[in-house]
């Protein structure tokens, strides 16, 4: 099944989302990454974010207002720069002097932080860990994200317009008879890219690109995939775009991927067609996971993927995250 089918069918299925009670009377509840199972008697109003997609969910879902505290890297949207930081580095003290009714985390802070997660839930704070690994994913955890604060419908509404804009971001490569050949980079120093199942992955395949590292296989369950070197250059005259996204764990220059021991026989090197997009664009579970796919676009196919269509999906993406 393609992915814009699966998408319907997740969407005919949103009456019975996963992990919550169906049986009348019953207080709904959803299940975390970690197995917590949440009741949610009635919406969370003091959220605290210690993960940017989460924010960045929360404020395309109108809730800059219930935010009372982000996390310290902040980037998007602007407006929530304004709040308070708060760290998993930081003593439980901190948290509770906020009064928070909610805490979203990630798995890794889960896993790390294990003392000061027990902390906080032993004061009465409703921690949650969720972060998608997929695309398929990504649609249930926005709407896990409605269920907790009230906004089914907007959570519906913001599922919509990522739709839409796949199909239309998609219908402008439609027709390609030979699609680009694309390595995607995820960490330079360590010769990963991205597992195919991934959400960069995804938006490579949005803008009509081939993955030549299909058989990457992820590591340790997580979006990043083992290749190395010798797989690289084994596809050099294959590769007709490198790809590399920049961000915390990668950080490339298109000289230091031309200047690669051994890289000047990959095809895309030797004809300058490297490309760095960013990776809060490409790997983050938000609506501009589309901004992401128009980026590659550019990179791949700049006539289909001109200036305007570039400005288009951007105002796309402004009205959703418009103040509210």
């Amino acid at each position: 099944m393609s992915f814009l089918g699966l998408l319907g069918c997740l969407g005919l299925l949103a009456a019975l989302p996963a992990a919550s009670a169906v049986t009348a009377g019953q207080t709904p509840t959803i299940v975390d990454r970690a197995g917590r199972t949440i009741p949610v008697e009635s919406p969370f109003q003091r959220i605290i974010s210690l993960y940017g997609a989460h924010t960045e969910n929360l404020c395309a879902l109108g809730l800059t207002d219930r935010l009372i505290g982000v996390s310290a890297n902040e980037t998007f949207p602007p407006r929530a720069r304004r709040k308070p930081a708060f760290s998993y580095h930081d003593g439980p003290e901190r948290f509770l002097a906020a009064d928070p009714d909610l805490i979203l985390i990630r798995p890794m802070i889960d896993r790390g932080y294990a003392k000061l997660i027990s902390r906080l839930e032993s004061a009465g704070i409703t921690v949650v860990s969720l972060q998608p690994k997929t695309p398929e994913e990504m649609l249930d955890y926005w709407r896990t994200l409605g269920r907790l604060t009230g906004r089914p419908d907007e959570a519906e509404a913001l599922i919509q317009t990522f739709r839409s804009g796949v199909e239309r971001a998609r219908s402008l490569t439609a027709d390609l008879q030979e699609p680009k050949q694309v390595y995607f980079e995820a960490i330079h120093e360590q010769m990963k890219t991205f597992s195919p199942e991934s959400m960069a992955m995804f938006a490579l395949r949005t803008a009509g690109g081939d993955n030549v590292a299909q058989e990457a296989r992820t590591v340790r369950g997580t979006n990043i995939a083992a290749y190395g070197k010798e797989r690289i250059l084994a596809k050099a005259e294959a590769i007709d775009v490198y790809l590399a996204q920049r961000g915390p764990m990668n950080r490339p220059t298109v000289a230091s991927i031309k200047n690669e021991p051994g890289f000047g026989i990959i095809r895309a090197v030797k004809n300058e067609n490297i490309c760095i997009v960013k990776e809060e664009l490409v790997s983050r579970p938000t609506l501009r996971l589309l901004l992401g796919a128009v980026s590659i676009g550019r990179c791949l196919y700049p006539q289909r993927f001109d200036a305007g269509v570039e400005d288009s999906f951007q105002d796309l993406v402004n009205r959703a995250y418009s103040p509210e």
